[in-house]
C-alpha cells in the first residue's frame, strides 16, 4: 500500500473551483443525501451542518430533503463560498440555507448541531484526529453523523486507473484534482483506527464502491 500524499488543504484557486461548481456531481450528492435518509429514517428537524461544504449542492439537497431543517454549510475556500451563496439564493432558499467561510477547526458552535455532514472533506486534512474531535464538539450528544470520502487505491496506477475509470471525459483540472485527491485519501483501516482513538467506535465503517467509504452513526 502506497503512502498517503498530502494535497492542499484549502480549495482557493478560482479555476479551480469554478471548474469543481461546473462538474456534475448530482448522482452522487443525490446519493449521499438519500443514504442519510436511509441511515436515520426517523430525522426529520433541527439545525445541520454541512463541514466542507464546497459549492453549496448537497446543503441545498438535504434542504429539499428535509424541509423541516435549516442547514449551515462551512468551507474555508472564500471563492467556493461565493459559489454556494449563489446558488442557494438561485434555488430559492436562503431563508433555510447559509454558509460561512471558516475552517472547521475554528467553528465554536458548541453541541448546537442536530445532525453532521461531511462529504470529501477529510482527506484535505493534515490530521484527521482534527476533523473527528470538532464532529463531536458541535453535534448534540445522541445526534446523527454521515461522513463521506474517497478511499486511497494501493498504488498510483490503481489511483490512474480509478481516474480513467470514472472522468476519462473529465476536464483535465479535475482529473487532476481526483488523481491528487485519491492519493491523499485515508484507507478503510486508517479511519478505522481514527474513530477507535477518538472512541468513536458506535460509528459504522461501510465501503460502498472502490473510491469510497462511509462512516455513519450516532455521536454520544
Amino acid at each position: 500500500m502506497m503512502d498517503r500524499q498530502l494535497e492542499p488543504e484549502v480549495m482557493d484557486d478560482p479555476a479551480q473551483v469554478e471548474a469543481y461548481a461546473a462538474a456534475d456531481f448530482s448522482v452522487e450528492n443525490q446519493g449521499f443525501v438519500d443514504r442519510f435518509r436511509d441511515y436515520f429514517p426517523d430525522f426529520s428537524q433541527g439545525l445541520v451542518f454541512d463541514v466542507g461544504c464546497g459549492p453549496g449542492d448537497i446543503p441545498i439537497r438535504f434542504a429539499r430533503a428535509f424541509p423541516g431543517c435549516r442547514v449551515v454549510g462551512v468551507d474555508a475556500s472564500q471563492p467556493m463560498v461565493e459559489v454556494a451563496e449563489r446558488m442557494i439564493e438561485q434555488a430559492g432558499l436562503s431563508e433555510r440555507v447559509m454558509v460561512r467561510c471558516q475552517r472547521f477547526q475554528d467553528l465554536l458552535d458548541s453541541h448546537q448541531a442536530d445532525a453532521i455532514l461531511s462529504n470529501s472533506l477529510l482527506h484535505h486534512l493534515p490530521n484527521p484526529l482534527q476533523f473527528w474531535h470538532k464532529l463531536r464538539f458541535l453535534v448534540k450528544p445522541g445526534s446523527p453523523v454521515l461522513v463521506m470520502d474517497l478511499l486511497r487505491p494501493e498504488s498510483p496506477e490503481a489511483a490512474q486507473a480509478i481516474v480513467d475509470r470514472y472522468a476519462a471525459d473529465a476536464p483535465a483540472l479535475l482529473r487532476r484534482d481526483f488523481y491528487r485527491s485519491l492519493l491523499a485519501a485515508f484507507t478503510e483501516d486508517e479511519v478505522a483506527s481514527q474513530l477507535a482513538q477518538m472512541n468513536l467506535t458506535r460509528l459504522l465503517i461501510d465501503v460502498p464502491d472502490d473510491r469510497h467509504w462511509v462512516v455513519g452513526g450516532i455521536i454520544f
